[in-house]
């Protein structure tokens, strides 16, 4: 059994900025808006019905300060009780910290990110093979282009040269090309938070964590905050072919968040998530230890940028969206073989964690084996109008 710890969950600058999360409160049967604050985690539902509501607001950090409620119970204590090994029904635990937004991920911003999945549609899902394709690759091309404006006539003449030799590929395409990769990467509703497993589909043997900044946007286009997440990734089942994104991307449990929103104010902004140096850590009970970095510096397309791709007169979210941002980091750190690369193994606990935004902690299972998504924005409703509160 793993633990969250409190000090770890938070910023390191603790409570100074404003932190929004969402906990399961079995007293009532639902799931409640939390502000984050030094006496514990206050239910501020009937001042915001949802995350998404809050998120409209002018000012919604502001809005979050301003709101009263009841205290559900202490951060330690409802960290504790996140953990499923460890649960009390009978008391609260922590949820994602999104609920009504739609989850989109970008993909392929950044170079690093962009090559390993050239080797992955080469390779067709062999990790074997991904070896001797990593080196061609980068012996053609290099494994810097962090510094190369998508789009520009810099990258379109790289484009063309890669054609020349039979080296261009489709992620190429989105990784220097004018238009973004943006996907749906789950269901609204459907994210899990920090301290629940995260999913794995049962045929890959070829998977990896992918750390990553995540935005939540506004549905007139403000960017209003930020969180971290996990965008789960079967690599085999992607390598077979682009076309299973969806398989790859979207399975029950697949998409981690958390473990709180910290919305935009004077103590943290776009300009830091600009800065931000995400770190991951997998510990496996096998003793198999993974540590890497991605710094959101190094991203080959502005954040803002990707937001203006996603949202605006070409397509709506009138709920809003949480954006994965991508990731520079993909691990080829060999796990059991050599040459055979990094894959997952159950009970692997994956840290993600950013000074800024604190730590995201999930276990790896197989989806099917996690608990099966069943309370939608159906179920919200209902609950939001028995509680009188639409």
């Amino acid at each position: 059994m793993f633990r969250l710890d409190p000090l770890q969950t938070l910023p390191v600058d603790g409570l100074a900025g404003a932190l929004v999360g969402r906990v399961w409160d079995p007293g009532i049967g639902g799931p409640c808006v939390v502000a984050v604050r030094p006496e514990g985690l206050v239910d501020i539902t009937a001042s915001h019905a949802t995350v998404r509501d809050l998120a409209e607001q002018p000012d919604p950090a502001a809005a979050l300060k301003a709101a009263s409620g009841a205290v559900l119970g202490t951060l330690d204590a409802i960290l504790a009780n996140t953990i499923p090994d460890a649960r009390d029904p009978s008391r609260p635990w922590l949820l994602a910290p999104i609920d009504l937004q739609a989850v989109k991920a970008a993909g392929v911003t950044f170079a690093v990110s962009m090559l390993e999945r050239v080797i992955e549609e080469k390779a067709r899902g062999n990790p074997e093979a991904a070896s001797a394709i990593r080196a061609g690759i980068s012996q053609l091309i290099g494994d810097d282009l962090s510094r190369l404006k998508p789009g520009s006539p810099e990258a379109m003449q790289l484009k063309q040269v890669l054609i020349a030799q039979g080296a261009w590929s489709q992620y190429l395409e989105v990784g220097i090309g004018p238009d973004a990769e943006i996907f749906t990467k789950a269901p609204a509703m459907s994210a899990v938070g920090t301290g629940m497993d995260a999913g794995l589909h049962r045929i890959s043997t070829w998977n990896n964590p992918e750390p990553e900044v995540v935005l939540l946007v506004a549905s007139d286009g403000r960017i209003v905050g930020a969180t971290l997440g996990n965008d789960v990734n079967l690599r085999d089942v992607e390598g077979r072919s682009a076309l299973l994104l969806g398989k790859a991307k979207d399975n029950n449990a697949s998409a981690a968040l958390g473990p709180f929103v910290r919305l935009f104010d004077r103590t943290f902004s776009l300009d830091d998530v600009r800065s931000t140096v995400v770190s991951l850590t997998v510990t496996g009970e096998d003793g198999f230890v993974l540590e890497g970095s991605s710094s959101l510096a190094k991203i080959s397309r502005d954040p803002a940028d990707i937001v203006r791709q996603m949202i605006g007169p070409h397509h709506q979210y009138p709920d809003g969206a949480a954006l994965y941002l991508g990731t520079m980091f993909a691990p080829v750190k060999d796990r059991d073989s050599l040459g055979g690369g990094f894959t997952h193994k159950l009970g692997d606990i994956v840290t993600i964690s950013a000074p800024g935004l604190g730590s995201l902690v999930n276990r790896m299972q197989h989806a099917d084996a996690c608990p099966p998504w069943t309370y939608g924005a159906s179920h919200l409703m209902r609950h939001l109008a028995r509680r009188g509160m639409l």
